[in-house]
Order: structure tokens, then C-alpha cells, then sequence
């Protein structure tokens, strides 16, 4: 049977959809913040500048509880890093991270399939770390496995092809032989050929490879990102979470020390939709 957990247990509307029962997130206990597929730059400017803006008012509102900040994966709906240039725009947000480095909270940005190309920038001028690579980090006394989950899904052609254009050799190609402008606006043109819907085949393949995870006792909760479904599910083996897709439904995971939660942010603040006790360090 398949355990509940998904933003599908609340009501919908012709607008979107609404939680049945929420409750305002209380307490002062320290957090990890999980944020997955924000894909900045998807759309019209004055769009764009509404998502960064609620972006940055759910972190701000939880900055002085946050222990670590998880970004996993998707980022930007595009992103190309050169030696000496960046895409513009979202300064803001960028700038947040900044502050929040230099404030010591740490900062993981898990690379998506749509912003693998990144070099040192964020590192060296943000202070965050950028994972390439899946990795178990230890959150809050737990171990959590962090992935986007892209590559783990995908058929082998499919998996072969994406290494292929995340290989140093065809990333120094194609940042060398082609000039900056033309290079972001071919990815921003390939970007947009993709349909960004929710994909049932997908939801189900990261359930099963979230599930296989914690099957290895490796780790005691697995997030993934990737399939813009926020889900929440608890088995015996552990805890999965999917944070969802900001730019739609504003949904993002919190753990706290002893439990789970998937969230969102909405006029009143950080909402909590599902919640689940950790099991026992």
C-alpha cells in the first residue's frame, strides 16, 4: 500500500491546491531548509521577480531558526558559468546567500539537470557548496541522503546522454566556441522545448529509488527533487522528501531534530502541510 504523504490528501481548487487542515509553524527550535526546483528565469521578468520576492520573504522569516540551507537542485531554470561571466539576473537572492554564508549558516546547492554547468562562482563568491555528485550529509544529527535525483531515474541512453554534456570536454567546447550571449540563449531556447508538467512515471521512479536508498541503511532520510511533486512519505526504513516545485506551489521541506516537514509559504507565512516524527537516532 503506498503510504500518504502528497500534496494530493488536500483539496483543490480551479486555482491551484489548498490544504484541508494547515498549522503556523511554531517553536524556535534550529532547522535545515530544503528548496527544490525555484527554476529561475523560466518566464517573463515581472514573473520572475514575484518568485524571487516570496523566495526571499520564507527565508528571511526563518533565517534566525536555519542550520543549514539544502538547494536541491533546479535552481535556475538555466544557468551556463563562464571563467569571467555569469547570467544575470537575481541578484538578490544571490545576495541573500552571501549574507547568510557570512553569517556561518552553511549553504549545499545540489546541482539539477538544468544548472549542472557550474565552475567556482557560487563557492568562492557566495560561500555555498556545490555538490556535482550525490552525497550523505549529517543534518541535525541525521543522515540525510541529498540527490536531484535526474541521472538515478533516467533510462540508460538518457543517463549516457546527460554525462555526455556534463563531461569537462564538451562543457570547454561548448563555453569556448561559442560566445556568452549565443551559449545562454541556446540553452535558454532548449530549456523552454521541454515541457515543465508533472510526470506520474517520474513521481513513481524517485519514490522507488528514494525507497531503495534507505533500504541500504545508509541514511535515515533521502530528499530528491526533479519531479515537482512535493511529497512527504514515511516507511519503516525511513523518511522521504520531495520539496517541490517552488515556483508553483511555494512547498519546501523543514526538519527540525525530531521531525519532518513539508511546508509552504503563503501571504500569512510558512505553513505546515505534512508532518512526521524522525525515528530514533
Amino acid at each position: 500500500m503506498r503510504p500518504a504523504g502528497t500534496l494530493q490528501q488536500f483539496a483543490r481548487t480551479k486555482r491551484g491546491t489548498l490544504p484541508l487542515k494547515v498549522t503556523l509553524l511554531a517553536g524556535r527550535s534550529p532547522v535545515v531548509l530544503f528548496f527544490a526546483d525555484l527554476h529561475l528565469g523560466r518566464t517573463d521578468p515581472a514573473t520572475e521577480r514575484a518568485v524571487e520576492q516570496s523566495l526571499l520573504a520564507c527565508l528571511t522569516t526563518l533565517v534566525d531558526r536555519t542550520e543549514h540551507l539544502i538547494l536541491v537542485g533546479d535552481v535556475f531554470h538555466h544557468y551556463i558559468e563562464y571563467r569571467h561571466l555569469v547570467p544575470r539576473g537575481f541578484v538578490r537572492f544571490q545576495a541573500l546567500l552571501a549574507h547568510w554564508s557570512e553569517r556561518g549558516i552553511p549553504i549545499t546547492y545540489v546541482v539539477g539537470n538544468h544548472d549542472p554547468w557550474h565552475q567556482d562562482y557560487f563557492e568562492q563568491e557566495l560561500g555555498v557548496r556545490v555538490l556535482h555528485e550525490p552525497m550523505i550529509d549529517t543534518l541535525l544529527g541525521r543522515r540525510v541522503f541529498l540527490d536531484h535525483g535526474d541521472l538515478a531515474i533516467a533510462s540508460p541512453l538518457s543517463r549516457m546522454l546527460r554525462r555526455l554534456l556534463r563531461h569537462p570536454i564538451p562543457v570547454w567546447l561548448y563555453r569556448n566556441l561559442l560566445p556568452g550571449d549565443l551559449g545562454l540563449a541556446l540553452a535558454r531556447r532548449v530549456t523552454q522545448w521541454r515541457p515543465e508538467r508533472l510526470n506520474p512515471i517520474t513521481v513513481e521512479r524517485l519514490r522507488r529509488y528514494a525507497r531503495q536508498v534507505l533500504q541500504t541503511n545508509a541514511a535515515d532520510v533521502v530528499v530528491l527533487g526533479h519531479s515537482h511533486q512535493a511529497e512527504l512519505h514515511r516507511w519503516p526504513e525511513g523518511l522521504y522528501l520531495n520539496p517541490g516545485c517552488w515556483y508553483q506551489e511555494h512547498t519546501f521541506g523543514l526538519m527540525e531534530t525530531d521531525a519532518l516537514s513539508l511546508c509552504r509559504w503563503t501571504s500569512d507565512g510558512p505553513q505546515t502541510l505534512i508532518r512526521y516524527p524522525l525515528p530514533e537516532p
